[in-house]
């Protein structure tokens, strides 16, 4: 029958389990105690209550033992010096006990831990410091069993200090070895952006070809062949006067030795200062023939390294004159998709002002060079050929160009010539540069390039300075595009200002 008696008027159970109850311990399900006699007084529902309380309270005295009277994680096995719990153990007891009830068997529903809220503790002038005592570094850190370590804190934000320390750090040395990095690859970012701007440059001459029903394949090959042809003649041009030179320095060597020695003003300079002794010392010592065993390697290296780098830089415009289009179009998906026809409109402007310089360079480049080569033929220069093609080259090169071929075609009829000779070649460069500059080169860069003057000069005075020839070359459409982003882009900006 059931048992009615109010829990009330039962009688306490015992504050440990029966000598024959095995017991285990940390808060787990002790074992079945066995059906007790029916004697007097003991019928099986009051057996039955009896031997429920007296097992419910066991186990219960058993969690207060384990877990201590405040809630907290009690001293003993499972613990750690430090006052942290063992992870192993508190696994290993949360395994044996399943998460359940261990008086009713029954899953037990533990509060979800709030994410960021830890423990509110009352530290005072008095509390124990958590780095001596064990107890107060348990409580302030929250250790339970879902945390034996202590509750974990809220996460760094944006704004705390050493998080935009270390980023802005880590951003200082990104820039610094990108930077580093730019500088030991210079001479190749160079032969790149070169090969770029000569496959720019040429394209608007493959586009023709394409116009007459040439694939793109042929035409390319057919321009590219022509700069190949164009390079090979002035190489082979200068080949002829210098090796004719150079033969004959050598022959006229002790001719030059004959005359300085029976020449009376250095004979008596030589009385005076003692030249000859001097210079016979100085070519006699180590450190001059070091000098001269120096340069000529360095002269040598030097021809070896442009040599190297000449059909580096044709072999990469062959490649990028081939697949500029879809070159073009990579960088023209990078752009969102919404400004992406902006984007192409404007980079195919500058790509076309870039060609325009380029075949605008080249014309004036090959007006220099033919009025160089009819006016040296007619005056009976020797090499003239030679001299019209370094004329062509040099003055490929802005401000400065015309000016340094001139130089060596009147230097060059000055010393295979007369005076008079080497004057009128004077005089013809002084009056051939002002017609280009005032008339010639206005005209062909306003058409193609659409650069002020002023600024034309100033972008290839920048250009120079930071990368000598090759920036005086980029210098002119570099300026050309950024003249066009202004007005197409900043400037309409400005005015919704």
């Amino acid at each position: 029958m059931p048992d009615d008696t109010p829990h009330d008027d039962r009688p306490e159970a015992p504050p440990s389990a029966p000598p024959g109850q095995p017991r285990v311990g940390g808060g787990t399900v002790p074992a079945p105690a066995p059906p007790p006699d029916n004697g007097p007084g003991n019928g099986p529902g009051d057996g039955d209550g009896e031997a429920g309380d007296r097992a419910g309270a066991a186990v219960a005295e058993d969690d207060e033992t384990a877990s201590g009277t405040d809630g907290s994680p009690g001293d003993g096995a499972g613990e750690r010096p430090s006052g942290a719990l063992d992870p192993e153990t508190v696994e290993a007891q949360e395994e044996d006990a399943g998460d359940r009830d261990p008086a009713t068997g029954g899953p037990v529903e533990r509060p979800a831990p709030v994410p960021g809220k830890e423990p509110v503790v009352d530290v005072g002038p008095d509390t124990p410091d958590p780095a001596h005592d064990i107890e107060q570094r348990k409580l302030e850190a929250g250790v339970d069993h879902r945390f034996p370590f202590g509750r974990p804190g809220e996460p760094l934000g944006r704004a705390h200090p050493f998080v935009f320390g270390f980023t802005a750090a880590l951003g200082v040395i990104t820039a610094w070895m990108l930077v580093k990095a730019a500088t030991n690859a210079k001479s190749v970012i160079v032969m790149i952006v070169v090969a770029m701007f000569l496959a720019v440059g040429l394209n608007p001459a493959v586009e023709r070809l394409r116009r007459f029903g040439l694939p793109r394949g042929l035409a390319v090959g057919a321009v590219f062949m022509g700069v190949l042809l164009f390079f090979a003649g002035f190489v082979a041009s200068l080949v002829q006067p210098i090796s004719e030179q150079v033969t004959e320095l050598q022959k006229n060597i002790p001719d030059y030795v004959t005359k300085l020695q029976h020449n009376e003003r250095l004979a008596e300079w030589d009385k005076r200062y003692g030249l000859l002794d001097r210079a016979e010392k100085t070519v006699n010592s180590k450190g001059f023939q070091d000098t001269l065993t120096d340069l000529a390697t360095g002269i040598g290296k030097l021809a070896v390294n442009g040599i190297f780098q000449s059909i580096t830089i044709l072999i990469l415009t062959l490649y990028f004159l081939g697949s500029l289009p879809q070159i073009k179009t990579f960088f023209y998906q990078l752009a969102p998709r919404s400004r992406r026809a902006r984007v192409a409109l404007l980079g195919d402007e500058i790509l076309d002002r870039i060609g325009g310089y380029v075949a605008g360079q080249f014309t004036i480049a090959f007006i220099a060079g033919v009025t160089s080569y009819i006016f040296l033929e007619i005056m009976g220069v020797k090499y003239a050929l030679a001299l019209a093609l370094i004329v062509a080259v040099t003055d490929l090169i802005p401000l400065v160009g015309a000016t340094i071929g001139a130089v060596i075609a009147c230097l060059v009829a000055f010393l295979t010539g007369t005076v008079t000779e080497g004057v009128i070649c004077v005089v013809f460069y002084v009056v051939y540069q002002q017609v280009e500059n005032y008339l010639v080169y206005p005209r062909v860069m306003k058409r193609t390039v659409d650069v002020q003057p002023a600024v034309t000069i100033v972008a290839a005075l920048i250009g120079a300075a930071l990368l000598g020839v090759v920036g005086a070359l980029l210098a002119i459409p570099t300026a050309a595009a950024i003249s066009l982003i202004i007005r197409e882009v900043l400037m309409p900006r400005q005015e919704t200002l």
